[in-house]
């Protein structure tokens, strides 16, 4: 079993660009057919009415899984559904072997109204470390991709977040409130204060790439769950932005954050919301 940071870095040398394939063709083979042709018999319930599922979802996590355990041996994947089949399932993110970290389609729900914002999210970890990632946005065409140490990238072009301009309100996308425990919510209130423009969050993955982009200044999410956050996390880092939690430390994949944490465009906006978040000030 592959087991060290070199050996993965090696195999990426070789084949992320046969990733980026694979998560074009599970969209072209699962996602998009379905989209905005979905019946109802295709749309079940989670957790509840926000929390969707649909045959686009099941399908494209198999694609994804058979595919990405085929491009490297001894991996292992993560899902979204396979977790919410098996929960056990997710202690492999804490495992040593490297680790593919899979949302089939995040932003399930604007999928199921048919509306452009969902994405595909793929990153590979290792020991808690995300090494790579990609994020693929197929109604909106875009496609971005990040290795640790090489950059964020959207079309090829690389990205740099940078600073938020001077003399505006920094614009941060906030867990919707049916995500949220009591103690969150107070946490999230914090954001409400001159200076700050929040507003609720749509896909987790499209929300790191605006923030990667420079289009959005900061995110302040209340849930850890990997899939969500693997991949942006590593596209904001490499574009020159940062994560943390309330205590100041960074967001670990593996879990024990203190919540709710943001991921930002420059340390210095980060540091202001984490200290907004904690009922502090930067």
């Amino acid at each position: 079993m592959i087991q060290d940071s070199e050996t993965v870095d090696a195999f990426l040398a070789r084949h992320a660009s046969d990733v980026e394939e694979t998560v074009r063709q599970a969209a072209a083979l699962e996602i998009m057919p379905r989209w905005q042709r979905l019946a109802a018999h295709e749309i079940d319930q989670k957790a509840g009415p926000h929390d969707l599922v649909t045959d686009a979802d099941r399908k494209a996590e198999r694609y994804l899984t058979e595919q990405l355990v085929a491009l490297l041996p001894g991996s292992v994947v993560v899902g979204e559904e396979a977790v919410h089949a098996n929960p056990a399932s997710y202690e492999a993110i804490r495992g040593e072997g490297p680790v593919w970290i899979v949302d089939p389609v995040d932003g399930t729900r604007q999928f199921v109204h048919g509306e452009t914002g969902f994405c595909t999210l793929v990153a590979l970890a290792l020991r808690g470390v995300v090494l790579a990632s990609w994020t693929y946005a197929p109604a909106r065409e875009q496609f971005a991709t990040a290795i640790r140490g090489q950059g964020a990238f959207l079309e090829g072009e690389r990205l740099h977040a940078g600073p938020p301009e001077p003399g505006r309100d920094l614009r941060v996308a906030t867990s919707h409130p049916d995500y949220t425990t009591q103690e969150q919510k107070r946490a999230l209130l914090g954001l409400w204060t001159k200076g700050v423009a929040p507003r609720a969050c749509g896909s987790a993955g499209l929300e790191y790439l605006a923030v990667a982009r420079g289009e959005s200044d900061a995110t302040a999410f209340s849930w850890e769950a990997a899939w969500d956050h693997a991949a942006g996390l590593l596209l904001v880092e490499e574009a020159g932005g940062t994560h943390l939690t309330r205590t100041g430390e960074p967001f670990r994949i593996t879990g024990g954050n203190d919540l709710p944490f943001t991921a930002a465009r420059d340390a210095a906006t980060a540091r202001q919301v984490a200290a907004l978040l904690s009922g502090g000030a930067a």
